[in-house]
């Protein structure tokens, strides 16, 4: 495949030759470098390479001259090519420009002039946006292929390992290509076991767990040795935080991961208010930049592991494996986070991954344009899918079992929602019954103030209806509250005595549970405030309560 294109436009020659001299001086390996000195020059290069399947990774575009302004070509050229990172070259005097448009052309960064060093003021910033397109553009492709079918829950559960895990795959529905029917046939014996994954080196797996998945794909699932620093448990926007920090402070690190790095914030669709990203970013990219920055820090990462219990053995915390093994570490964080809320009614069970899905399901929303959808739920989570898959179907309904939207969920959702023409809203109502046979075909939805039931024909439902714990390895370890959350800090005190079993002349450290050493992190936290922010910052804070534990031990 041909390199993928950086074109950079100016009508100042000088400036022009030093911008494409710094650019090939960083990016000649892997991209190619085309430089214009007209708008005109240049939007007639872009149709060219549309036309000859060339792809073009970034626009560098000054946006003072005197033909067009750089806001105005990146208008024209996005609709050429739409995945395209775009990034203007300002002076002071255009930064007012430059911030509005952000929103106007979906802006994602501008340079100031003169961006000497550019090894400083240039590379980092390109790297990180050309990271970023090369994680989500579809690219020609020669590598992982899943075949299935789009109603085969063990072939929505792959196809959300992978993606979550930020392997690239193809999907091939067996119900729509021969080719694909016939590869799998010639695997299966015609005996229909979904999905098959075909690996670029001619090998296959047949109904794969995610452990054979990862092995295959070479994730890092055995520890590399048996003691660490600090083990954390999850990998979330908490674990993660406490990931950066510990390893960043020089602690040797260890995260346990069950599923895939990111959590539950890991699957939304956006993120609009996290600091620092003015144009939002998807929970998939937050997962990604993080996942990379604490790998680079020092940070172990163990995927598809599952943790069966933990004990204390004197100053050491071991961490029981379900596989038999066992780690051991001064000191511990729980971040494993919660899921979402199974919907208790009778039939369901048997549409999950089948028309029926927990959490945003962000890779079966493209399998559904031109669908009629439910998205049922009413906090941020919920107005953050319901976004989302407005881009695809014809129709999205949000269904709030409360009286309006704005009780749970922040206003920017709920203005976009407002704003957005093909999403319907329906407060007071929750779903009454579902219909269908080897897949989801119907609901039936309630009205909580009339009592009138309505059945609406959809092929998909995503649900966000709360979260539960995940704390069922940390019976009688820790306090917990009768829900399952971690009781930390000032909470287990009872009239200012702390709790029976501690021994410490202290009291509990914020974060600290009934257990010293022994830390709670973001959601999985009893009183936790359940915001990305909140949760990467309860991280960094453990790790420094950790800092204070360790010199008592």
């Amino acid at each position: 495949m041909a390199k993928p294109v950086i074109l950079t436009l100016d009508d100042e020659p000088g400036v022009l030759d030093a911008v494409e001299s710094d650019l090939r001086r960083h990016f000649r390996g892997d991209y190619r470098i085309l430089k214009a000195n007209s708008g005109s020059e240049a939007l007639e290069a872009l149709k060219e390479l549309k036309r000859r399947g060339q792809p073009v990774a970034l626009f560098l575009v000054d946006q003072r001259m005197p033909e067009i302004s750089g806001t105005e070509f990146l208008k024209q050229a996005r609709k050429i090519f739409p995945q395209a990172r775009k990034v203007l070259l300002t002076a002071y005097a255009d930064t007012e420009a430059a911030i509005s448009s952000i929103n106007e052309v979906e802006l994602d960064y501008y340079l100031m002039k003169p961006w000497d060093p550019p090894e400083v003021n240039m590379y980092p910033i390109l790297d990180d946006l050309l990271s970023d397109w090369q994680a989500n553009v579809e690219l020609p492709y020669e590598g992982i292929r899943v075949a299935g079918t789009l109603w085969s829950a063990r072939s929505h559960e792959v196809k959300d390992f992978l993606a979550r895990n930020l392997i690239p795959y193809q999907w091939l529905d067996i119900e729509t290509d021969k080719n694909a029917k016939q590869m799998v046939d010639s695997i299966t014996e015609g005996r229909g076991r979904l999905p098959v994954i075909f690996f670029p080196d001619g090998s296959t797996l047949v109904e794969p767990d995610n452990r054979q998945m990862a092995e295959k794909t070479g994730m890092h699932i055995q520890a590399a040795q048996p003691h660490y620093d600090v083990i954390i448990l999850g990998a979330g926007p908490a674990g993660l935080g406490a990931g950066v920090y510990s390893a960043s402070e020089g602690l040797k690190t260890l995260m346990i991961e069950k599923h895939a790095t990111g959590g539950q914030a890991g699957t939304s669709s956006r993120i609009e208010n996290y600091l620092g990203f003015p144009k939002g970013l998807s929970g998939a990219d937050l997962a990604r930049r993080a996942t990379a920055q604490a790998k680079r820090l020092g940070a172990e990462i163990l995927l598809t592991q599952e943790v069966k219990g933990v004990r204390v053995e004197g100053q050491y915390r071991i961490v029981e494996m379900k596989d038999g093994s066992e780690l051991s570490c001064k000191a511990l964080v729980i971040a494993t986070g919660v899921s979402v809320r199974k919907l208790d009614l009778p039939g369901i069970d048997q549409f999950t991954g089948a028309g029926v899905y927990y959490g945003a399901a962000l890779t079966e929303a493209a399998f559904y344009k031109g669908e009629h959808v439910l998205v049922v739920g009413g906090a941020n989570s919920a107005g953050q899918g319901a976004m989302f898959f407005s881009r695809y179907a014809s129709k999205v309904t949000l269904l709030v079992r409360g009286s309006a939207i704005e009780l749970g969920m922040s206003q920017y959702l709920v203005d976009q929602i407002q704003s957005t023409p093909n999403i319907e809203v329906l407060t007071n109502s929750e779903v009454a019954a579902v219909y269908g046979d080897q897949k989801l075909k119907a609901i039936d939805i309630r009205d909580n103030s009339s009592g009138e039931i309505k059945k609406v024909n959809t092929p998909a439902m995503f649900i966000f209806i709360g979260a539960a714990a995940h704390t069922e390895f940390l019976q009688n370890i820790v306090h917990t509250n009768r829900t399952g959350f971690v009781v930390t800090g000032p909470d287990l005190l009872q009239n200012g005595a702390a709790p029976k079993k501690w021994r410490l002349k202290r009291d509990p450290f914020l974060l600290e549970t009934s257990v010293p050493g022994i830390f709670a992190a973001g959601d999985v936290r009893q009183g936790a405030i359940r915001r990305v922010a909140s949760a990467v910052g309860e991280g960094a804070i453990a790790v420094s309560f950790i800092h204070q534990y360790l010199k008592t031990v």
